[in-house]
């Protein structure tokens, strides 16, 4: 199987949380549980040493001629939106862009991305504090405030801190399936990766052991019972809770709507058991509660953009190559 090498821009003041998310995800070594292994660079405008905003230094190994031969080029925040990127970066950026490298701006590094001209004309998001000032700075781009990322095909923009996580748990998804994807997250001991439609802005992680364990305990009932009728009125008789209540809570952990969250709960459950079984589509259909296989083939086309069976034949192989 091919290594995909994915470039990570360092900076002078970076974040070592920031820096860290991609590392995590794609720098270390899973290939025992079946995870592919990626060519990891940390790279910035010159290779050596940088000063970390948390008063240490780190080494960084590659110089801008890591990027060049980069599938994916992930800068992962930057540390102030007033500054503008030095031009031998955004030069970089743009050339890795026009040789067809997926470009990714994790929070403030959407400003970067931004700075190189490569969001003009498409759907971005940032750290909601900033999608103001990014909007302001550069008018060509679509600003969505409100949601944890942004997949526009080669270029992924993500929300601040956390969301960083989920988005490249999602890429992970993308290039390697929703079953790969759940291995990482459950060894990383993070929730399964938030789909990018929900609000930025959510309080608290989901589920929320330990913090409200009553809507845990539902969440995670839930998700062993998918093949249920299962609404919002469900889930209210479940916890014991008033209507009004169970949505205050729901809304503030899990920064969406039950019909949502049931919806992509019952989209990740198929895309596992897409992966990794035989069955039929029909009974993937019923075990996952969309009632029909007419019913989940409309829910792949709409927040997938593919049909359940060409999903299976492009991932239930690679599962299998993996080890799965």
């Amino acid at each position: 199987m091919t290594i995909l090498t994915i470039a990570v821009i360092a900076f002078e003041g970076i974040s070592p949380f920031h820096l860290s998310i991609p590392c995590e995800v794609f720098g270390t070594d899973r290939s025992a549980a079946g995870v592919p292994r990626f060519d990891l660079r940390i790279c910035a405008v010159e290779a050596g040493s940088l000063s970390t905003a948390s008063g240490f230094t780190i080494t960084v190994p590659y110089g801008l001629e890591g990027v060049a031969s980069a599938d994916t080029v992930i800068v992962p925040s930057w540390h102030d939106p007033q500054v503008l990127p030095p031009e031998p970066l955004l030069e970089a950026l743009r050339a890795a862009h026009a040789r067809g490298a997926c470009l990714v701006g994790l929070c403030l590094g959407t400003f970067v991305l931004a700075a190189a001209g490569i969001l003009d004309g498409h759907p971005a998001t940032t750290h909601w504090l900033c999608a103001r000032e990014l909007a302001y700075r550069y008018p060509r781009i679509q600003i969505n405030p409100d949601v944890l990322y942004v997949d526009d095909g080669d270029v992924v923009t993500s929300a601040g801190v956390s969301a960083g996580i989920d988005c490249c748990l999602h890429l992970l998804g993308k290039w390697y399936g929703a079953e790969i994807a759940s291995r990482v997250a459950r060894r990383m001991v993070v929730p399964l990766h938030r789909q990018g439609g929900q609000a930025q802005y959510i309080e608290l992680p989901l589920p929320i052991e330990g913090k409200d364990k009553r809507l845990s305990a539902v969440l995670d009932w839930a998700v062993l019972h998918l093949d249920r009728l299962l609404d919002i009125d469900t889930l209210v008789e479940q916890a014991r809770m008033s209507r009004r209540t169970f949505t205050r809570h729901f809304r503030k952990a899990t920064g969406t709507t039950v019909s949502d969250w049931l919806r992509h709960q019952r989209l990740a459950l198929a895309q596992r058991l897409l992966e990794t079984t035989d069955q039929p589509i029909d009974l993937i259909a019923a075990r996952a509660g969309f009632g029909s296989s007419v019913s989940m083939r409309q829910q792949f086309r709409d927040v997938l953009r593919i049909s359940p069976s060409l999903y299976r034949r492009e991932f239930r192989g690679q599962a299998n190559s993996l080890g799965n």
